[in-house]
């Protein structure tokens, strides 16, 4: 670590930013720390796929390695027999001897990138050491090599001392003199000799040649892993001609090995089986016009805005409640996915778009039900091609995985819309990293989606048994093109735009149609809108009608109960047919007119209060007929005068039953007046949209870096000082605080303040903590002494009490 200048140790700091949590004090606590498990786990993670089969070489390899066994394992070597395909039919290997003609194809490359791939895992600090002395970090080389039962990634086995170090020194001799070796004094000096034979090409290509054919089927069974297989008590005589000589050895009563060194000779030296050096290609799998896909992808920008608001004014006035545990309903969802004609995934997609957008939330009250929340009014505002950058700009940053819901935790439980489960801090990073491949593309060019896959899984190949990386991709192709960020699978320029952050505004509202402020009449009853509306005249005809189907133009159907929420609304009827003659392109038909009318002169007629409820009408014969039908038994009806019914049910019940029964009543207020049921009546508390989690800590900025290097220069500075020894001040041991005397302390700093030098102390702060620093003292009076502390790069004050010691810096430290 202190052989790097700052520049690389920032660019460690930036690429591994958790050691930065919170700042090392000094090198050993950013070297302790960038040893650690969970760092190290991290660091590996992060890591392209040739990188870590690199580090995976270097893990069952000898420490240290030189960097010609390092190539010989990555690349394989030109003179080694090599298994290959047999030609019995059975497809288990054999070797065949290659000469220096039968280099792998891959080979070149992966000399090549070698370099590369070292000078990677160099810069995340998980190699050091020069090229002659190659050391990979211990806690990698722990989560990398073999362990006990559990081959290594490269699917090689234990080492022939490994595999034997709890055999007898009697068998281990037998297997020396079954390979021709002659006998040692030592097991110690047998298991050298065993090893030396198994890593001579020469000597291990003679023994093969002894074995039997099925012995080699057998090798070609486990040489590529894994290296474990299972033997009966009487092995068959090919696997006991092996276990004799020492080419498999066991591990248990039941289980044999093969080791490590006969698995590399048969490798032809090489640790994987296929090395990866270059990333898979992303090329355009299809190309498309740049204009047809920015049409397209602005038709589903419009689409996607249509979906979210129809969404979100549904749950305006009785909106789905929340679950105790959190989130929504199945039931609740199947309703969405009905309201918006499309599957249960894609309404969770919309959902949790809108809430990450903010736009929805739950109101707080107790009975807490989901609403739209006072931003999507001020969203509604905005113009189209803002309100979908706002939409895009929330999708492409946060965590909420809408994939996920239906699917189950690890304790079995579902996960739901809106849950508390959804996030995934790697989201963010998979669908930037899919846009920025698909930016790569000629313009109009779109990907194999397997390609792009494959890319992905070698930038971030799995480690574990985890593909949630992948299926992020899949979702993210998917929800790009349903949001109208890509157009027939490619970028389009507005998408583009938006990843590079650059304003996507103008780019769409280029595309878009303009808004229109009419609609056409037809007489069956419905209004066809000939493309977006203006905002008064699309909130109006949203009350006074219904959505029958949408597209390039959107149909609406006005029916009896459309009519009376907008009359519910506030509206009149003289105000509904001002409002089809004022913005109609065709003449207002009959039908229409008469349905207007018609249920204009039944609303109201009825009025219903709190008694608990009531009914009021100037007409008692409208409430004999009411009193009289069957439908009315269950709300409790008595007549209190003769235009006065009293009910038992309440105001909201006694509404649906009378409107069930086909009246159309009005709700009246305490006053007498007909109460207005707006279409905004319900919205949450000032709510802000949540907060991406993030994945580990964040990436620190240049200034951030710049302070931190300077930090743990400086504290490496006072923990590594070399003091001058005087006769008084006995020497601390290392990472010890300086003991002196109050009045000793007070005259070395005095006299450092004098002579401006630097002094090294310990000090003890407020909380506890003890620390020691490198300072320049300026001051000292009252009690304490200002200065420069090199630790914390500013000028400081420190109580002398708290000072434990001080110690004047060797000449060579001044």
């Amino acid at each position: 670590m202190r052989a790097r200048d700052d520049a690389a140790l920032a660019a460690l700091l930036h690429a591994r930013p958790d050691l930065l949590s919170p700042v090392p004090g000094d090198m050993t606590q950013l070297a302790t720390r960038a040893g650690t498990r969970a760092s190290v786990v991290r660091a590996l993670d992060r890591l392209d796929r040739f990188a870590l089969q690199t580090a995976e070489a270097l893990a069952v390899a000898p420490d240290p390695c030189p960097y010609p066994v390092l190539e010989s394992l990555m690349a394989g070597t030109t003179d080694t027999p090599r298994a290959t395909p047999s030609d019995s039919g059975t497809g288990a290997p054999t070797a065949t001897p290659s000469d220096s003609d039968s280099d792998t194809p891959l080979a070149p490359q992966t000399r090549a990138e070698l370099p590369r791939a070292l000078a990677t895992l160099r810069d995340q600090a998980l190699v050091w050491g020069d090229d002659d002395r190659l050391r990979l970090v211990r806690t990698a080389r722990e989560l990398l090599s073999p362990s006990a039962g559990r081959p290594s990634p490269t699917g090689l086995g234990p080492t022939v001392a490994e595999a034997t170090a709890g055999m007898s020194p009697t068998r281990v001799q037998e297997i020396v003199a079954a390979v021709g070796l002659p006998a040692t004094h030592d097991p110690v000096s047998a298991v050298t000799a065993l090893t030396a034979l198994f890593t001579d090409q020469k000597r291990m290509s003679a023994l093969l040649d002894e074995a039997p054919a099925e012995a080699h089927q057998v090798l070609g069974r486990l040489v590529w892993g894994p290296p474990y297989g299972e033997v009966t008590a009487n092995p068959a005589p090919p696997v006991r001609w092996l276990r004799d000589r020492g080419l498999l050895l066991p591990t248990s009563a039941r289980t044999v090995v093969l080791p490590r060194e006969v698995a590399l000779h048969l490798r032809g030296g090489l640790a994987h089986r296929t090395p990866e050096p270059l990333a898979p290609p992303v090329t355009a799998h299809r190309e498309h016009r740049p204009q047809l896909v920015d049409a397209n992808a602005a038709g589903q920008a419009l689409a996607a805005l249509s979906t979210v608001e129809e969404l979100v004014k549904s749950w305006e006035h009785a909106g789905p409640p929340v679950l105790r545990a959190g989130g929504l309903s199945v039931r609740d969802l199947k309703r969405a996915a009905a309201t918006l004609d499309t599957t249960e995934p894609m309404a969770a997609f919309w959902i949790e778009l809108a809430y990450a957008a903010g736009l929805l939330a739950g109101d707080g009250e107790a009975d807490e039900r989901y609403a739209p929340t006072p931003a999507f009014d001020d969203w509604l505002e905005l113009p189209p091609a803002e309100r979908w950058s706002a939409l895009a700009a929330a999708w492409l940053a946060a965590t909420r995985t809408a994939g996920l819901v239906g699917e189950q935790d690890a304790k079995g439980r579902t996960l739901s819309a809106l849950g508390a489960d959804l996030d995934r801090s790697a989201a963010p990073e998979v669908r930037r990293r899919v846009l920025e491949l698909l930016a790569g593309l000629p313009e109009g060019g779109s990907p194999d989606p397997d390609a792009l896959l494959n890319r992905l899984g070698w930038e971030r190949p799995v480690r574990g048994t985890s593909d949630l990386r992948a299926r992020l991709a899949h979702w993210t192709l998917a929800e790009a093109e349903t949001l109208g960020v890509t157009g027939r699978g490619a970028l389009a320029a507005h998408g583009r735009a938006l990843l590079e952050h650059r304003d996507p505004v103008p780019l769409l509202a280029a595309l878009l149609p303009e808004p229109v402020d009419h609609v056409l009449l037809q007489a069956d009853l419905t209004a066809v809108a000939p493309g977006p509306l203006r905002r008064p005249l699309a909130d109006v005809l949203a009350v006074l009608a219904d959505v029958e189907s949408k597209g390039g133009a959107t149909v609406y159907r006005f029916t009896p109960g459309s009519v009376r929420r907008a009359l519910d609304a506030g509206h009149t009827a003289v105000d509904l047919h001002a409002f089809l003659a004022e913005h109609s392109r065709t003449p207002v038909p009959q039908p229409l007119a008469y349905l207007i009318d018609d249920v204009a002169r039944r609303h109201g007629h009825l009025r219903v209060g709190a008694a608990s409820s009531y009914v009021r009408c100037d007409d008692d014969g409208m409430l004999n007929e009411i009193l009289a039908d069957k439908r009315s038994a269950g709300l409790g009806l008595r007549r209190l005068a003769p235009t006065v019914l009293a009910a038992q049910a309440e105001p909201t019940a006694l509404l649906d039953g009378l409107r069930a029964m086909g009246y159309a009543p009005a709700a009246e207020s305490r006053t007498g007046d007909v109460v207005v049921a707006r279409a905004d009546a319900h919205r949450t508390p000032a709510r802000s949209a949540p907060v991406p989690v993030p994945d580990g800590p964040p990436v620190p900025d240049d200034t951030l870096l710049g302070a931190a290097v300077r930090a743990i220069r400086a504290g490496d500075l006072a923990a590594t000082a070399v003091r001058k020894e005087t006769a008084t001040v006995p020497s601390a041991a290392p990472g010890e605080l300086p003991r002196t005397s109050a009045a000793e302390t007070l005259a070395t700093v005095q006299a450092a303040a004098l002579t401006g030098s630097a002094v090294w102390i310990g000090y003890v702060n407020a909380d506890g903590a003890a620390s020691q620093r490198v300072i320049a003292p300026v001051r000292v009076e009252g009690g304490f002494v200002t200065g420069y502390d090199h630790t914390a790069d500013e000028v400081r004050t420190y109580p002398l009490h708290r000072i434990t010691g001080v110690a004047e810096l060797a000449e060579d430290q001044v």
